[in-house]
């Protein structure tokens, strides 16, 4: 192979300057299912082909056209996970978690789609997931919806999204719907877009989520999934809707809204942003009651969602929120130059992590000269420059310069310098 090696298009590097943003965000919502009683799962990126062609429907998109599946060296068909819901429930029933008992569980990482790649969407692309089993109630449909938005209020993007809503009903209820759409558009066959017209016969329920304005204004004429609801369906998706209300969330009736894996059941959403063009949703869920049965264990209900972090990231961009994060910056960056000052700034810089809480600390190591460490002082962020001569090394002492106000270089015993700089960056002195 020759020139350059590059990462795979669609599978991108997140460097050091993206990351402490990535860490801001993925702390918030990890403290907001901790409030919530969800505790994570860690999964296997790489599960048995079939796990996903048994949960996602085969003649879907992501199973026909969009999973990397390879073989490996027994002969077993294995895929990268396209999502992370089919994962979670093999694992909670390999694991006995779903066995008389109700869970509340959330995962994040890396999913993999081989779909062309382009601005908010990729083929290696960060979820958060959420599940929640065993609860059969319109009120666990609630709690996942209401958590969702909190999110949006952490991470200061609460006006720059709104929620839609749906309900899909029974498997019967859908039969019957998808029955009845697919005779009104096969008498209208002529005015849909090609994928639309290949649909029909494969998973007509997904024309429902076509982009193409033809197809559009067919639709907006078609029968409504609202309308054929069986009663039970009905009644729960009434009860959630009056939960939320009374929470005091507003949302909108979406009869279009449906998802575009075959598990889902009654209670869709999405919370969805005018701010990033035709990629416009951020976090999407339902329930799927059927699946655990459907992938061998016993009747369970659930409900969950996923959100791509990639696509929150670029909103909190284009919207400005990004500057409401709170991002890590280093405190004191320790500067040395003469005889004895490298062990001495080693030493000080343990000393410092050890007894002041929280304290970021970053050590010139390049052997630069004193006038290009403190330019490198600078540019690192730091509040302070703590400085170690020979002078200051043989009189246990340590300078102490405040690089973000102008002013006199300070001197402070070497004793004396861990409460000083507690007392001065508003932390706790533990030594």
């Amino acid at each position: 192979m020759s020139g350059k090696l590059q990462a795979i298009r669609g599978m991108n590097d997140i460097l050091p300057d993206a990351t402490p943003l990535w860490q801001w965000v993925e702390r918030s919502i990890a403290s907001i299912l901790d409030a919530y009683g969800y505790r994570e799962i860690r999964l296997p990126i790489v599960e048995q082909t079939e796990l996903f062609a048994r949960s996602i429907g085969e003649v879907t998109d992501i199973v026909e056209k969009e999973m990397y599946t390879f073989p490996d060296r027994n002969g077993d068909s294995l895929t990268l996970r396209p999502e992370g819901t089919a994962g979670c429930v093999r694992a909670a029933e390999q694991h006995g978690l779903l066995f008389r008992q109700a869970q509340r569980l959330w995962y994040a990482g890396p999913m993999f789609r081989h779909e062309r790649p382009q601005k908010g969407r990729y083929r290696q692309f960060h979820q958060v997931g959420v599940e929640a089993f065993g609860m059969q109630g319109p009120d666990i449909d609630a709690e996942v919806i209401l958590m969702s938005a909190r999110f949006w209020r952490a991470l200061g993007l609460e006006g720059h999204v709104r929620l839609e809503l749906n309900s899909l009903g029974s498997s019967e209820a859908r039969t019957r719907y998808r029955e009845e759409l697919v005779a009104w558009l096969r008498a209208r066959e002529e005015r849909l877009d090609a994928d639309s017209r290949r649909r029909l016969d494969s998973n007509p329920l997904r024309i429902l989520d076509s982009k193409d304005p033809g197809t559009r204004e067919v639709l907006d004429e078609a029968p409504s999934l609202l309308d054929c609801l069986d009663a039970e369906s009905a009644a729960h998706f009434s009860e959630l809707q009056a939960i939320l209300a009374d929470s005091g969330l507003e949302f909108t009736l979406n009869p279009r809204l449906v998802r575009g894996l075959d598990y889902y059941g009654r209670t869709v959403f999405e919370w969805v942003t005018d701010d990033l063009g035709a990629q416009g949703t951020v976090c999407a869920g339902g329930r799927y009651d059927g699946l655990v049965e459907h992938l061998g264990g016993k009747a369970t209900p659930a409900v969950g969602f996923a959100l791509g972090l990639e696509r929150l990231l670029l909103l909190l961009e284009v919207t400005g929120a990004a500057r409401n994060a709170q991002l890590p910056e280093t405190d004191v960056y320790l500067v040395a130059a003469g005889e004895g000052a490298s062990s001495a700034k080693i030493r000080l810089a343990e000393r410092l992590r050890s007894e002041v809480a929280g304290i970021r600390v970053e050590c010139n190591c390049e052997g630069t000269g004193f006038r290009s460490q403190m330019k490198k002082a600078d540019r690192s962020g730091a509040r302070y420059a703590l400085i170690l001569g020979e002078d200051e090394v043989r009189n246990g002492e340590v300078g102490v310069k405040d690089l973000r106000e102008a002013g006199s270089q300070v001197t402070v015993p070497d004793a004396e310098i861990a409460g000083w700089m507690a007392r001065h960056l508003g932390s706790d002195a533990r030594g």
